[in-house]
């Protein structure tokens, strides 16, 4: 049948704007951060119904396994829009994923500036947690091994010092104490001693006493907040790569969703086409 002068032409009933490729590539990439949800939800879960040391985690704003369901839980919905809306071609549940996943994004680099900006009320913050966790030093095993570990990995003792140990009522000075650990640190404060086989527990006792001099033969006497601080300058690369390592995903999963909105539209629009021309005589 002729065609309608000036009329555009026609794509054929299997022709489709809809890339296979976008579509199937968001839908995968949102079903792994999709399993990633669950397994969040599950750890924290696990660790919430394990967990009974409440006062332990008094030093820290939230508890890490509240957090780590509420983060999981939300990961969840968003991972969920993403996947059905992918699948099902939903423009609804796709822009609700970019969107939500754009303002997860924007939050992320308002957090990483005013960190940068503001980075002395920072410092003060993470003073105050560690100053809360020396608090509750013997309160929590998990807690007192993070510390331990912490001590260990950078060469610290303390917050600011070494004394900050007194925060501690095991480790105080007063005369009142009756601790054998008095004035005492702990041991992943002390120096390393080479080839030695069993870990002597006890190489603090008493160093809260000593001058910093005299103290500094037999333990760290440096707090950790300055030796975090120096590791966080002297590892700015890796942790920009980490950045971007997390931005990257985000980022990607905005643009697929944009694209296979774009496309869905199109799809629309020449259906719409082709339904109002298929009566058409010069169609």
């Amino acid at each position: 049948m002729a065609r309608r002068p000036g009329a555009p032409a026609a794509y054929g009933e299997d022709f489709s704007f809809v890339s296979p490729l976008v579509k199937y590539l968001l839908f995968f990439f949102n079903m792994l951060f999709w399993v990633i949800s669950m397994v969040m939800v599950a750890v924290g879960v696990y660790a919430r119904l394990m967990k009974h040391a409440e006062a332990a985690l008094a030093c820290l704003a939230v508890d890490p396994a509240i957090l780590l369901i509420v983060v999981g839980v939300l990961m969840f919905l968003l991972t969920f829009c993403g996947c059905i809306g992918s699948l099902r071609e939903n423009i609804c549940l796709l822009q609700t994923f970019s969107l939500c996943l754009t303002i997860v994004f924007l939050l992320q680099l308002a957090a990483g500036v005013l960190g940068f900006v503001f980075s002395d009320k920072a410092r003060g913050k993470v003073s105050e947690i560690i100053n809360n966790a020396i608090v509750h030093y013997r309160d929590d095993l998990d807690l007192q091994n993070l510390i331990d570990f912490g001590q260990k990995k950078f060469g610290c003792c303390g917050g600011i010092s070494y004394k900050d140990w007194s925060l501690n009522m095991y480790f105080n000075c007063s005369e009142d104490n009756p601790s054998r650990e008095r004035c005492s640190v702990p041991y992943s404060c002390c120096l390393p001693t080479p080839n030695q086989a069993v870990i002597n527990t006890m190489c603090g006792q008493g160093m809260q006493a000593l001058d910093y001099l005299e103290a500094s033969k037999v333990i760290y006497t440096n707090g950790c907040i300055d030796r975090l601080v120096n590791w966080i300058h002297s590892n700015l690369f890796v942790l920009g790569g980490v950045a971007l390592g997390l931005a990257i995903p985000q980022l990607v999963g905005i643009l697929l969703s944009m694209i296979l909105v774009s496309q869905i539209k199109d799809q629309i629009k020449l259906q719409l086409y082709n339904q109002q021309h298929r009566a058409d005589p010069w169609y």
